[in-house]
């Protein structure tokens, strides 16, 4: 199991009630909600849909879930792009009329945990809804769960 808390902006694996590990993690700048096109990172409960990038190469950049074949390089000056790098977990909500289904569909609003080109802002809610994490900490994760993981957003 998953728990994600927003206000410690941390992501904390968990095996029968044990700590396996935790990350540090970047949630939405414009904070917590459901809403289609809010950039808000939703909360509640949520489980691992799909899982995405295994094998590729750290700092690998996805595209609509595909690799474009191409490595972030560190040494770029990218200000405004959210580049989604290394592993996708992409997420569903498992709450109907909350974050599952209609207007409020976590899996429909593209909202994953992911690795960033952005990680010295980790720590802090900068992303446009999705988790970001460390590129290393989400290659980490990707090895730890399986699709099905049940993943609890926490404000």
């Amino acid at each position: 199991m998953i728990e994600v808390s927003i206000k410690t902006q941390t992501l904390t694996l968990l095996r029968d009630k044990e700590i396996v590990s935790r990350y540090p993690i970047s949630s939405a700048k414009k904070g917590v909600g459901q809403v289609k096109n809010s950039n808000c990172t939703p909360i509640g409960s949520h489980i691992i849909r799909a899982k995405i990038g295994a094998g590729y190469p750290m700092h690998a950049i996805f595209q609509a879930r595909r690799w474009k074949g191409e490595l972030w390089d560190p040494d770029a000056k990218i200000d405004s792009e959210d580049l989604i790098l290394s592993r996708i977990l992409w997420l569903s909500g498992t709450e109907i009329g909350f974050n599952r289904l209609e207007n409020v569909d976590t899996m429909q609003r593209f909202i994953y945990i992911h690795g960033t080109h952005d990680e010295e802002n980790i720590g802090h809610p900068v992303s446009h809804g999705c988790i970001r994490m460390k590129n290393k900490d989400v290659i980490n994760l990707f090895d730890l769960v399986n699709v099905g993981e049940e993943v609890i957003i926490n404000e």
